[in-house]
């Protein structure tokens, strides 16, 4: 017997409350997302979160009481189950690193796109990492400072080396699977591979590493 599928439960935290209001508006359009509530504030986004138990935080990094960065924090300890997508102003490499080091599944600049919001949700929701394309652009400008220790690329097959380079470009595990005639769960494991030879924990990181070892060309 065929169910309707059951809606991404959505928390959105962001203290600007016409921005709050644009969101819900937005996401109540798409079927497959439910807006659960809304948080004007860091603490009570943690309130709301250990109860509601959503599946995606939308979550600003500049907020009253604990920031965006201390929130990630404290809802991957308490809720690892959760997805945190930042949504932010700010297009800084430095508070992108921290935001993925602290446990969030994404990054997306305000600028974006409608689509390109409800499509980070949904890549975040399947386990993904998202980084809006203009920082993962802006990145590949900068010196690769995190990837200074010594990792021979040769210690990786091809393979590896194909879904890293592809990683770098901003693919998705699905788009790699489908570039690479792959399952995602084949390119999950080469991911987890790779990751583990080179010993570097972030796709930040995958990305820094794969420049300063000209992958990309």
């Amino acid at each position: 017997m065929w169910r309707r599928p059951i809606p991404l439960r959505v928390l959105i935290a962001d203290d600007h409350g016409v921005l709050r209001a644009g969101l819900r508006a937005l996401l109540k359009t798409e079927k497959s997302l439910q807006v659960v509530d809304e948080a004007a504030d860091g603490d009570t986004a943690l309130r709301l979160a250990s109860r509601l138990r959503p599946d995606i935080v939308l979550l600003d990094l500049s907020m009253p009481g604990p920031g965006g960065i201390e929130v990630t924090r404290k809802l991957k300890e308490m809720l690892p189950a959760t997805h945190v997508l930042i949504l932010t102003v700010h297009e800084d490499e430095t508070l992108m690193r921290e935001a993925l080091d602290a446990g969030a599944s994404g990054y997306i600049i305000k600028r974006a796109v409608e689509s390109e919001l409800i499509g980070a949700i949904h890549a975040v929701a399947r386990g993904e990492l998202y980084v809006h394309p203009a920082m993962t652009k802006w990145l590949l400008k900068q010196p690769a400072a995190s990837a200074e220790k010594k990792r021979d690329p040769a210690a990786l097959t091809r393979r590896e080396t194909e879904v890293l380079r592809l990683i770098a470009k901003g693919h998705t595990n699905s788009q790699i699977a489908d570039v690479l005639g792959l399952s995602v769960r084949t390119v999950e494991s080469h991911r987890a591979n790779l990751m583990g030879k080179l010993r570097l924990q972030t796709r930040v990181e995958l990305v820094l590493y794969a420049v300063k070892n000209k992958l990309l060309e």
